[in-house]
């Protein structure tokens, strides 16, 4: 079932003006320079109210701090958070318009967009809502019998024959990418030795409470819930799978895009200037932890946030650290950009498990999704930096470098894939 939550009262026009007045001319003009002001005339929101689906997870921080913080009225726009229950629900309402916009996965609006992940539909990425900030759970009985990172789980695999199940949150999505990612890094090949399933994050700690899992790969505060009720270890952190990756995006439709696009520039505008503020200190992100620990929107404590998105972690098993790479919402325009390789690499991974069966238009197909123009008149009216190169360079946990490149030649390049 869908619950709503409004956000603050919509300003009057006159005082919408008042404070749009405050904001320089320079940020209200698009980059495009079509000349007119976003608060007025032509630029103006064609959809002043908008529904946002979120799943309950930290990464959905930055929509709902838009809203709670009347971020969105500055831009002249009102968001709704609608609070969903499954990512095939998110799915399904932003195809048929039941939903404006989606804190949603990755994976999954490209999975659309190619018809590999339910309706094909025509999608967009807006920009990206957060690095890092996802882990793998192996449950305690795993862990008992050494199962506490991916060596230990291979070896235990080997020697205790016997199905081994695991959850990740969408087929097409981030967390299943992760997980099978690290799963085959370790030697494990997720499609033969192990039985996957897909489980809504909100539901993965009472399905490993009672034994319907080895481990799950899923957002915050899930894996962390986990070792609170101590029923799981954190085997690893996505972060260190791939450092800064790329999480959650803010999708729509491209028809969506299309009618409403002083709309799209608004929203985008206004969950970057929500983002800039979680990161901007300690006490923001505090703020934001104690907001959306609600049960209107993650319904869990308090403690159960605020911990990994400090970068305090523990594993379950005694050991504490502090991480410098926990999830970040902005790190100075670096998070939200929507790079084309961080699109593409989630096609190479589709391809390399046999999502999708030949080789698509890997950089094609990323621009057409993600709206990088939007993005930059967004940026520009949320005052926030942009990356010079649409493309970026990174290192993953087995040694792979991924550019975007050659994606064909990557995506073929691992010894362990479909």
């Amino acid at each position: 079932m869908t619950q709503q939550f409004p956000g603050p009262a919509a300003p009057a026009r006159r005082d919408f003006i008042k404070k749009a007045g405050a904001i320089s001319a320079a940020t209200l003009l698009t980059s495009a320079g079509s000349g007119g002001a976003w608060a007025a005339g032509s630029d103006a929101p064609e959809k002043k109210e908008v529904k946002i689906g979120f799943i309950p997870l930290t990464d959905c921080a930055s929509v709902v701090m838009a809203s709670v913080l009347g971020i969105d009225q500055k831009y002249g726009v009102k968001i709704i958070p609608t609070k969903e229950a499954s990512w095939a629900g998110v799915r399904d309402k932003l195809v048929n318009g039941e939903l404006d916009f989606a804190h949603v996965l990755y994976g999954l609006i490209y999975g659309v967009h190619m018809g590999t992940s339910g309706p094909k539909k025509d999608m967009a990425v807006l920009m990206t809502l957060n690095n890092n900030g996802q882990a793998i759970t192996l449950s305690k009985k795993m862990a008992d019998k050494g199962a506490v990172d991916g060596a230990g789980l291979a070896k235990l695999m080997k020697s205790d024959k016997r199905e081994y199940t695991f959850a990740q949150t969408f087929p097409t999505g981030t967390h299943a990418m992760w997980l099978y990612y690290w799963m085959a890094a370790n030697g494990i090949d997720p499609m033969k030795d192990a039985k996957v399933i897909t489980v809504p994050p909100p539901q993965m700690v009472a399905n490993m409470r009672v034994g319907n899992m080895d481990g799950f790969c899923v957002g915050e505060p899930w894996g962390h819930r986990a070792i609170i009720d101590g029923i799981g270890v954190t085997a690893i952190t996505t972060q260190d799978i791939w450092k800064d990756h790329p999480e959650k995006v803010l999708g729509t439709t491209s028809d969506f895009v299309q009618k409403n696009p002083n709309t799209a520039r608004a929203v985008t505008a206004a969950i970057i200037e929500a983002g800039k503020w979680i990161d901007a200190n300690l006490s923001n992100k505090n703020k934001m932890a104690e907001t959306i620990a609600d049960k209107s929107y993650v319904n869990t404590s308090v403690d159960a946030i605020n911990q990994r998105i400090l970068g305090r972690y523990q594993n379950g098993m005694g050991k504490t650290w502090d991480d410098a790479n926990y999830m970040k919402f902005y790190n100075d325009g670096a998070v939200s950009f929507p790079y084309l390789s961080d699109g593409m690499w989630f096609l190479t991974q589709h391809k390399r498990w046999g999502l999708i069966k030949d080789h698509p238009d890997y950089l094609g197909i990323a621009k057409q999704i993600n709206r990088i123009d939007l993005y930059k008149e967004a940026a520009t009216a949320a005052k926030a930096s942009v990356p010079k190169d649409a493309m970026r360079t990174s290192k993953l946990m087995d040694g792979s470098i991924w550019d975007g490149k050659d994606p064909k030649k990557y995506a073929d390049s691992f010894k362990i894939r479909a």
